[in-house]
């Protein structure tokens, strides 16, 4: 989606880049902050639980996501293969498959999960059983899914766009890595919280 809704793109296919752009920064925190109200809900349908232990299911979610993000011993995080519709792009207006591809990334879950921290995102959500806590958290997600889109801001040209891929392809290995360094961070405060709770 990046490389497809940027500047010279939407020229292209005679759509206003800033227009399409918002359109796909709203939809995306509209679908992070839906799921999160969905997981905020069905966690509220939990038993209730001692902080400690919500701490302690923190701590494993983030260090199993770490370690998938990782691959440690092989392992491959699970998800769908499904992308979001590229025909959209010439058969509807760009505020429309700006709306519609910003709520399904934002959403997180049905299209290709890159990372586990998608889901440990979720699931924390989840462990808060509060309506407005699992909007906080999937406002948050889906505000920092949408606006990635404005990455390829500046890209006006054939040769910007091939830039852009090299760029972006070469920094890929670098944020894989910094997941995988967060969630250990977080895994490692959780863990720590723990025994000084004891």
């Amino acid at each position: 989606m990046l490389s497809s809704i940027t500047p010279f793109g939407e020229r292209g296919r005679h759509n206003r880049y800033a227009r399409t752009a918002a359109s796909f920064v709203a939809g995306a925190i509209a679908g992070g902050a839906a799921l999160g109200a969905l997981a905020g809900a069905l966690g509220s349908l939990l038993p209730a639980r001692r902080a400690t232990v919500d701490v302690a299911i923190v701590a494993v979610l983030v260090l199993a996501g770490a370690a998938l993000d990782g691959r440690v011993g092989g392992a491959r995080l699970p998800t769908i293969r499904r992308q979001v519709n590229e025909d959209w792009l010439t058969r509807y207006r760009g505020w429309v498959y700006g709306v519609g591809f910003g709520a399904q990334l934002g959403f997180g879950l049905v299209t290709i999960v890159t990372s586990a921290a998608t889901y440990v995102a979720f699931a924390i959500a989840l462990l808060t059983g509060s309506l407005p806590a699992g909007i906080v958290i999937g406002t948050t997600f889906g505000a920092v899914r949408g606006l990635s889109l404005l990455l390829g801001a500046r890209v006006h040209s054939p040769d910007e766009l091939r830039r852009f891929h090299r760029a972006f392809e070469a920094r890929a290995r670098i944020g894989a890595r910094v997941a995988v360094a967060a969630q250990t961070l977080l895994g490692a405060v959780a863990l720590t919280f723990l025994v000084v709770a004891r």
